[in-house]
């Protein structure tokens, strides 16, 4: 199949691109920076086999420009999915976007389910996922087929992980190596659920080549389970070989003085367990690594890319 992925340079896209060339595909990428790749990108070894094209897909225009070239499949990775299942669904087979787990909202079930939980908190993944829900009722009504993919966390080789303050900062990750004292805080802990871009990718790879028992489907992506956040914090002191003190502060403090930003603390509000069983009844998905493996592949990445 002829595969357009926008946003294919990307950490999830890069694992992508690779794995649907193994696969025997003709792959082609559209990237906001044509001939920009960052210098530690697995696309560096394949690049003389895809086609990179100049596309901005938050301009209506440039997807419709690119939607006179036919496509089987359409995947979008920058959160633009509704530009491009309008510009594509006319032409193109099945187009796939990537969301995110907590576009479902605080969960009250967990694992949690591919339904909404409550309203979510992040004005732009409320409104992504809104639309996403917009084109799983198209799907099928044009002659392209619809379907999303919500992964949690996203970790491995490529990006700094996670880390205890709910950010990716190298200087934490250099605090963690030095076994400096982590505050967490009281109460009862959130589980946190790392899963590997490889593992991520492919689920998309899945979904290429079953469309349709993915058409007009939402999928949970994520590991075979999740880590409290005490055992979080001891994933990086075994791989870092440290004693990680944990030190536990209140709520107010935590929020206020440890992690001021609602896009770190809610790691350690929400948990992040999404249930995986429908992609793996429908689609065959079994994620390879789990999450104490995906965290020290990434570590291992930062070690060779010279970050720690």
């Amino acid at each position: 199949m002829k595969i357009l992925i926008i946003g294919g340079t990307g950490h999830v896209g890069s694992f992508l691109t690779e794995q649907l060339l193994e696969q025997g595909h003709q792959v082609v990428i559209a990237s906001r920076n044509q001939k920009v790749l960052p210098a530690n990108s697995p696309l560096r070894k394949i690049l003389h086999k895809v086609r990179i094209v100049k596309c901005d897909s938050g301009v209506f225009e440039n997807l419709k420009e690119l939607a006179k070239e036919c496509f089987d499949v359409v995947i979008d990775f920058p959160g633009t999915a509704y530009n491009t299942y309008m510009a594509f669904r006319d032409t193109a087979c099945h187009i796939i976007a990537c969301g995110s787990l907590w576009m479902f909202g605080y969960p009250h079930v967990v694992p949690t389910p591919e339904i909404r939980q409550e309203k979510c908190v992040f004005e732009g993944y409320e409104k992504r996922y809104q639309e996403i829900l917009e084109m799983i009722a198209d799907s099928g009504k044009h002659r392209a087929v619809f379907t999303a993919i919500m992964p949690p966390n996203i970790c491995g080789p490529g990006k700094i992980p996670l880390e205890t303050c709910g950010g990716r900062s190298i200087d934490v990750h250099h605090a963690l190596k030095e076994g400096k004292t982590v505050f967490l805080p009281e109460g009862p802990e959130a589980l946190i659920g790392p899963c590997d871009a490889s593992d991520i990718a492919a689920l998309f790879a899945l979904a290429v080549n079953n469309r349709i028992a993915a058409a007009g489907q939402i999928f949970n992506a994520g590991s075979a389970y999740a880590v409290t956040v005490s055992q979080f914090v001891k994933i990086y002191s075994d791989i870092y070989g440290v004693d990680i003190p944990i030190e536990r502060v209140s709520w107010e403090v935590f929020k206020k003085d440890i992690c001021p930003d609602i896009g770190q603390w809610w790691h350690f509000y929400a948990h992040m367990q999404p249930d995986i069983s429908k992609a793996c009844k429908l689609l065959g998905y079994k994620p390879r690594y789990t999450p104490e493996e995906t965290i020290a592949r990434a570590v291992d990445w930062m070690f060779a890319e010279k970050l720690l």
